[in-house]
């Protein structure tokens, strides 16, 4: 028999259990991994581990192609889950490919250090600020060289209301500052001192209670959960929010924040292609508006994930017609700029203007691109340099290339 009262967010999964639910959450997750990359690291954070195993097989059931090439797309990483114990380490290992999603109650809230993990999926009523922070610190960390450079989090709670609390980045509590030749005073020390606060009041610690309730009876049954099924489950409202690069919530349209943040540094267009032609790399341009908070991967996803960034920031801020790489690409090949070059050295070009088609301007100026994939076919990159006659010739022909890409745009 169902409790007759009114059921709220807080009940799914613990009270009430709605299985359409979790299949619209997984749903959710599923489509917004086929816009990115179906293979981005994603951690599922449950009400408990029922819910997490039924989280799995729902991801399992939305994700079947994924889960039929290797059942460990996902898996339950719980503390009596054996298996999925045992697959911890593969999960946070950034060499390792599977497990690709993880769904979990408690067990990996704190001490995983998943640094390649790129969303983070909240479906759990979290009420503590300090286990907030603990979840939201399984996606901080940065790993560049493999591709890591920001995460997403899919609120399915209203957690991340968190994020406006003043605790989320409030004041410290205690603060002593020490001079260079004091000594670390000793907690009994600290306990002494008279501590004022700005206005010059001295501050009351309320000493820690050792008092304990009394013991009652221990109640050993278990929550009784209401299984409902047949319910129409629809999202009400979505919702994007991004973190500027101070942390703070980005309240405005993101085309908007992102021309105002590109016209704090550039007056006008011409001062914009002045810099962006005079940069020997233009990474160092893109670098800095990254620097300032420009989001450039959630821009591209909002506009066009082919359109190059060059146009992205052009359209964005200045409002001129944009061109996507593979566009800019054959402009340049109808153009027979690599006649002048020889033989090899004009494939070679040509494969690296096929790269920037397909990846962006800031793969082909690095080095790197040298040793993959079609490049590591013309030799080493020792020997690729050599058929330009020298590092400074190859790099002035990679300049020349970048110009003739971005030729002609004003």
């Amino acid at each position: 028999m169902v409790e007759d009262r009114i059921y709220n967010r807080k009940d799914y999964d613990k009270n009430l259990i709605i299985e359409e639910r979790t299949k619209a959450v997984a749903k959710k997750v599923t489509e917004l991994l086929k816009k990115t990359n179906r293979f981005d690291k994603t951690i599922i954070f449950c009400v408990d581990i029922d819910h997490a195993q039924r989280m799995r097989s729902a991801i399992a059931n939305e994700n079947s192609d994924l889960v039929k090439e290797n059942d460990k797309f996902v898996m339950q990483i719980t503390g009596d889950n054996e298996e999925g114990k045992n697959e911890l380490d593969n999960f946070i290992n950034p060499e390792e490919r599977y497990p690709v999603i993880a769904t979990t109650s408690k067990l990996m809230t704190t001490g995983i250090d998943a640094q390649t993990c790129k969303l983070i999926v909240l479906d759990s009523n979290i009420g503590s600020m300090t286990e907030f922070k603990q979840i939201i610190g399984r996606g901080t960390r940065i790993k560049e060289e493999f591709g890591k450079t920001f995460f997403t989090i899919m609120d399915f709670r209203n957690v991340t209301d968190k994020f406006a609390d003043d605790g989320f980045n409030g004041p410290p509590i205690r603060v002593k500052e020490i001079g260079e030749d004091e000594e670390i005073p000793t907690p009994e020390e600290e306990q002494e001192e008279t501590i004022i606060d700005d206005n010059g009041e001295e501050i009351i610690f309320d000493d820690p209670t050792t008092d304990l309730p009394e013991g009652g009876v221990i109640i050993s049954e278990p929550r009784i959960k209401q299984y409902v099924n047949g319910v129409d489950v629809s999202i009400l409202n979505e919702r994007i929010q991004y973190l500027d690069s101070n942390g703070k919530l980005i309240t405005e349209n993101l085309k908007d924040y992102t021309r105002k943040k590109v016209r704090e540094q550039f007056e006008s267009l011409d001062d914009f292609l002045n810099k962006w032609n005079d940069a020997d790399k233009k990474k160092a341009i893109i670098d800095e508006l990254s620097e300032q908070g420009v989001i450039f991967e959630n821009l591209k996803e909002t506009i066009n994930k082919e359109m190059d960034i060059f146009d992205l920031i052009c359209h964005t801020a200045f409002d001129k017609p944009p061109l996507t790489r593979a566009e800019r690409a054959n402009n340049v090949k109808k153009r027979d700029y690599f006649t002048k070059y020889g033989d090899k050295a004009r494939k070679v070009l040509e494969a690296l203007l096929d790269k920037y088609a397909d990846e962006g301007i800031e793969n082909i100026e690095d080095m790197k691109i040298l040793q993959v994939n079609p490049l590591h076919k013309f030799g080493s990159p020792v020997e690729i340099i050599k058929l330009f006659g020298g590092k400074k010739k190859y790099l002035k022909a990679l300049i020349e290339l970048e110009k003739e890409i971005y030729r002609k745009v004003a």
